[in-house]
């Protein structure tokens, strides 16, 4: 698979931020940082070979357990 470009809303400001994913490293989980806000964006990236899809998870990642 060839890398992809996708604009995404920063779940803390809203801000459109433009992104490169490489989905050939396979499953990944990482952070970046806006550039508007500076507010670490959790990105979750599965490829899902059954529907050939990758499929994005974009959330603040500051959810309290208790």
């Amino acid at each position: 698979m060839n890398t992809f470009n996708k604009t995404i809303s920063c779940p803390h400001c809203g801000h459109k931020v433009n992104f490169e994913f490489d989905p050939s490293n396979g499953d990944q989980n990482y952070y970046e940082d806006c550039p508007d806000c500076c507010n670490a964006i959790h990105m979750g990236m599965h490829l899902n070979d059954a529907l050939q899809k990758v499929e994005l998870t974009i959330d603040a990642d500051d959810e309290q357990f208790y």
